[in-house]
């Protein structure tokens, strides 16, 4: 994997970008107003950075990353996306997302609906409980004391195992916590998502285990 098509640039997508690229990687990034908006960011990223609309990063990104919230009726491009590991770093909440009944029962995760919308593709939680500037500033070398560690979900084993290999590459452990179905234990206001500074992989494992399913009214 040398590319990794982001589609959203807000905060989590642009440290992501800066993350990506500090490690090797080149990155082509879309936003919902257009390539030339997105020229300061493609600056400062540098040489091994583009801007792109959706479909084109989705196209070029031998992996891609989602950073936008969940739409009930899909607005992502499937048909790019498909035969690929999508990660996907969006939160529902209900004050930004409106209230989603089948997320809201329990019967559904936002990330099984993703899945859902991206049936060709292989989705996977990842970047959720952490605060974006984190993302480039907490990593630590791997075996350091103390190392952060972040928790992953999918249906895919091997989309885990991307992810395990870029939380390394970023300076974080991983969890794993699938598949989808389970990816509301590190949800907003779950223990892993209020612990986030501080968890070493045994405290993360712990919070996910005392998880409780949210009932939202």
């Amino acid at each position: 994997m040398t590319v990794i098509g982001i589609i959203g640039a807000g905060e989590v997508g642009s440290q992501i970008a800066r993350a990506a690229i500090a490690s090797g990687y080149d990155v082509v990034i879309a936003n919902s107003r257009g390539p030339e908006t997105l020229q300061d960011l493609v600056d400062e990223l540098g040489p091994s950075a583009r801007a792109a609309i959706a479909a084109d990063a989705a196209a070029a990104g031998e992996v891609a990353v989602v950073a936008v919230p969940l739409k009930v009726v899909n607005d992502m491009p499937a048909r790019e996306l498909a035969g690929k590991i999508v990660l996907d770093t969006n939160n529902y909440m209900v004050w930004r997302d409106g209230h989603i009944p089948v997320i809201d029962s329990g019967a559904k995760t936002v990330h099984e609906l993703r899945q859902e919308q991206l049936p060709h593709s292989k989705v996977v939680k990842a970047f959720t409980h952490i605060q974006a500037p984190r993302i480039t500033t907490a990593g630590k070398a791997a075996g350091t004391p103390g190392r952060l560690a972040l928790s992953a979900s999918s249906d895919f084993p091997e989309a885990v195992e991307l992810v395990t290999r870029l939380y390394d590459q970023f300076g974080f452990d991983t969890v794993d916590n699938s598949p989808l179905s389970e990816s509301w234990r590190s949800g907003p206001g779950q223990p892993a998502w209020i612990a986030h500074e501080h968890q070493t992989r045994a405290d993360l494992v712990a919070h996910l285990a005392r998880a409780q399913r949210p009932i939202v009214r």
